[in-house]
Order: structure tokens, then sequence, then C-alpha cells
């Protein structure tokens, strides 16, 4: 089903598919609407559902909007349009422009750190403070070996396959991915998968992420799990570079602590915002 992009919204949760001009937008708004606003990004190879078990500890106090990116979960998945993370931006910004959103704190899990930060060199009217969460500062931190499918395979894979391909995200002992999740992955054409990372890796190795975030001037918040499988937790230190970075440690998680820990992401998160909120006061 196909939402309009004038369906109203309600502090239970609403809905919107909006008509950009190179695709359609999934986004998804909890929370009252008149509240500090919050952006959440996903990562790579995952969608706005990632953020479910976080949103319900964000709402009370935040507009949460949350938006699948081109390319992926209910968003359109063109295979002539952009995928680089400055094109990601522009639409993000068009459809926080669309929702009457003028000024919000962007949080990005793992890849969508560095599409909030893309969104924070585009539009720094819009971006008042970022939040990235298990996002690598530059590729020399990367240590998660390719565990790779095969276009050949796609998408006819074994739920096995997929929590094979996806276990570097997660360290937490006996941690499964829900099924509805991996299922959101399948849906996901091979193109946009390889496109989409392929679109990341090029923004960072084009220039590091504090070095990037260190010109914008920007308040920031790095959540980082300390048994990290992805990216070596140790480089979250590199972006004390970004002057009045806050770098916060969460030990016994791994790159996924908005699933294998919400609550301790979502507290570190609130104190961050709420510091925000009494400075512009």
């Amino acid at each position: 089903m196909t939402i309009s992009d004038d369906q109203p919204h309600i502090n239970g949760g609403a809905e919107v598919i909006l008509s950009l001009d190179d695709g359609e937008i999934y986004v998804r708004q909890d929370g009252p609407r008149d509240a500090p606003a919050l952006l959440l990004i996903h990562g790579n190879v995952s969608t706005a559902r990632w953020w479910d078990e976080l949103v319900p500890m964000l709402t009370s106090s935040h507009r949460v909007i949350r938006i699948d990116l081109l390319g992926y979960g209910r968003s359109a998945k063109p295979e002539d349009r952009s995928y680089a993370l400055p094109d990601q931006a522009r639409r993000v910004g068009a459809a926080m422009d669309r929702l009457g959103v003028e000024r919000l704190i962007a949080v990005g899990h793992s890849s969508g750190g560095a599409a909030a930060t893309a969104l924070a060199e585009r539009r720094p009217d819009l971006v008042a403070a970022l939040v990235l969460i298990s996002t690598g500062p530059h590729m020399a931190a990367h240590t998660a070996p390719p565990r790779d499918i095969g276009p050949s395979q796609w998408p006819d894979v074994t739920d096995e396959q997929l929590r094979w391909s996806t276990s570097a995200a997660f360290s937490r002992p006996g941690y499964q991915i829900p099924p509805e999740l991996l299922n959101e992955i399948r849906a996901m054409p091979y193109r946009s998968i390889v496109t989409t990372m392929q679109a990341s890796r090029d923004y960072v190795k084009e220039q590091a992420l504090p070095s990037r975030l260190a010109s914008l001037g920007k308040p920031l918040l790095v959540i980082f799990g300390e048994e990290d499988r992805r990216w070596r937790s140790s480089s979250a230190a590199d972006y004390r570079a970004v002057p009045g970075a806050q770098v916060e440690m969460l030990a016994g998680v791994g790159h996924t602590p908005i699933l294998e820990d919400p609550a301790r992401t979502a507290s570190s998160l609130l104190a961050f915002t709420a510091a925000q909120a009494a400075r512009e006061d």
C-alpha cells in the first residue's frame, strides 16, 4: 500500500511515502509533533525497522523520524539513480523539508553515521548536532572480513546464510537477528546492496569522517561497542580530533547496540540530547 504524503501524522506513529524527484522515500514518525526532532538513519543492509526497539525509549521527549534511504526497505530501488552519500543526503534533506522539520539531531548507525555526516555537510542549517553509533572513522579501522553472498544465490538465501553473512554485526552471546529483519534484507535487490555499500566506502575513503566533522563545528556524540567486530573499537578515539566530541564505549556490546543493548544506547543518546537542549535554552 502506498501512503500519500498528505497522510495525517499522529503521536502514536504514522508512515508516509514521499514522492521526490528521483524516487519515493519511506518515512515513519513517532512521538509528539511539537517535540525536538531526532532523525534516525540506518546503515548498510538494514532499514528503518532496525530502530524499532530503541524508538519507544525516545518518544516521550522527541519527535522521532525514521527514513529508509533510497535502495532500502520500503523506499524505491531504482537502477538508474545515484546512491552516493551526498545524493542520499540531498534526498533526506528534501524529505525533512516536506515534513516541515527545520532543525534536528541526526543519528546514524554504522554507515548511517556517514550519511548523517553528509547531511550535515549539505544542510548545516538543518542539522544541529550528530550522534554516530558504531560508525568507522576511516577505512583503516575496518576489520570485518568479507562474508559475501553471491548474486546467483540472491534472493533465495536461507535465514542461516543471512545470519552467517551478517554475524560480524553482533557480539552479544546468543543474540539472533529477528526473522523480520532478515526478511527486510532479503527483499533488497542485490544491486542495491552492492551499490550502496560501495557508495559508503567511497565517501569515507574520499575524506575521513573526523576531518569532515571537525570542519562543521557541530556537537558530536560517538557511541561504540567495545566488542565491535566490524570496526576496530579503539578507532573511536580518532573522533576526539573533533573539538568537543564525546566518545562513549559500551562494554559487552558489538557493532549494533541499537539491537544488542537498546536501553544503554537510549540512555547515552537522551543524555546528549538533553545537554543540547540546555545549551540552546
